[in-house]
């Protein structure tokens, strides 16, 4: 039986801002299951781990402790999750204080690597043992770099001299935890900070497989990786058109927030055409018709209705029909209102709604039409859904 010897440090407490996700990045779903427990399941058929201990935010530390009870179950290792930092490295700090003296070698990963082979942290963890120092994996570069300075390119750099980090990163315990007691400097990974420490960094062969999720394009590949084929992605088209109204007192709501100083626009609702567009984009990439079939005017309940109310109606009909949302983005047509003072806002405001990034951009006519003409305003919005694991069949029920 192999000496169980070996502790992994997993950090899970970043917020995931660039995936647009709504929730921080380590608990976003993976074909069905958090990209934490992929990470998880990975790391626990190591024959000589001894200790987890996994770093996440004060919201999810229940959620994370669950996941990680379930895994582990009757395994012989010791668990912990401790409160994540303000860093990276903060957090990694937190959960050494948590390391046991037993033991010797410490994997650091980051969660968001969720699909690193368990063969990698073999190989980390085995060149630790027989070098005695530190181990990181590494990946060619395949791409021609450039050095620059603003927009001018200055050199071609070597790639051959050059590799992209990996985790999980491997050190001695005890070093790593000394490295960590003496700095007062932030790095970017802990094979810099040992590095300053003057310790020496061995480089390993990485793993394609350990790409890091930051994005959402990541989150679709990992996806393909996972499963193999693509899952049940579907885009869908929506558009909407409003008249400025003659009532002065009428504000104008775009993207549901409110557009001060600007004429208002007809409709049974709010006139939100930015709202609407996005709605007929998600039933239509759904199959669930269109937002006059679903919401129509003849309900009353919709008179005057902000466009969130809708979004969120149609967002319960495509999770209903197990899909949720990976993206979306709308355009407004027309000479007026201007788009950019209002961007940042509208994109928040649908972002935080719909729990996905949102793109929001402006083009005109060239003066033709009515839209040239500042007689209204139009939408157009796509948007691109996944289908869950969790819900096949439920679509073709709601769709009949």
């Amino acid at each position: 039986m192999a000496k169980r010897d070996l502790a992994l440090v997993v950090v899970a407490a970043g917020q995931g801002q660039r995936l647009g996700a709504g929730i921080p990045k380590a608990f976003v779903d993976l074909v069905g299951r958090p990209l934490l427990t992929h990470a998880i399941e990975s790391i626990i058929a190591l024959p000589d781990l001894a200790q987890l201990i996994l770093a996440v935010p004060e919201s999810h530390l229940v959620e994370a402790a669950e996941i990680g009870s379930s895994l582990i179950a009757e395994l012989p290792i010791d668990f912990e999750v401790v409160l994540g930092g303000e860093t990276r490295q903060a957090s990694i700090a937190n959960a050494l204080a948590e390391l046991s003296d037993q033991a010797e070698v410490v994997l650091v990963h980051d969660a968001a690597r969720a699909l690193a082979p368990t063969s990698l942290f073999s190989s980390v963890a085995k060149t630790v043992r027989e070098t005695k120092t530190s181990a990181l994996p590494v990946m060619r570069v395949v791409d021609t770099i450039k050095r620059i300075d603003g927009e001018t390119i200055l050199e071609t750099v070597d790639r051959e001299v050059l590799r992209s980090a990996q985790t999980p990163q491997g050190f001695i315990a005890a070093e790593l935890r000394k490295a960590y007691a003496q700095t007062e400097t932030e790095y970017t990974d802990d094979a810099a900070l040992m590095q300053a420490a003057g310790h020496q960094i061995v480089a390993v062969p990485g793993d394609e497989r350990a790409f890091k999720i930051t994005t959402p394009a990541d989150l679709a590949a990992a996806e393909l990786r996972f499963s193999g084929k693509p899952h049940g992605f579907r885009t869908g088209i929506g558009t909407d058109v409003h008249r400025f109204t003659e009532d002065l007192q009428k504000p104008l709501f775009l993207g549901t927030i409110v557009w001060q100083g600007e004429r208002g626009l007809d409709g049974h609702s709010d006139g939100d055409a930015v709202s609407h567009a996005i709605v007929d984009a998600l039933l239509s990439a759904a199959g669930l018709g269109d937002i006059g079939s679903n919401f129509g005017v003849d309900r009353p309940e919709f008179s005057g209705a902000n466009g969130k109310v809708f979004i969120e109606g149609a967002l319960e009909l495509i999770n209903r029909a197990g899909y949720r949302v990976e993206n979306v983005a709308v355009q407004i047509i027309g000479n007026r209102p201007k788009v950019a003072p209002h961007r940042v806002a509208v994109e928040a405001a649908l972002q935080v709604i719909l729990g996905a990034p949102v793109s929001l951009g402006a083009t005109t006519t060239d003066g033709l039409g009515f839209l040239g003409n500042t007689e209204g305003v139009a939408a157009v919005a796509t948007a691109l859904l996944a289908k869950s694991e969790a819900a096949n069949g439920a679509e073709g029920r709601l769709a009949q």
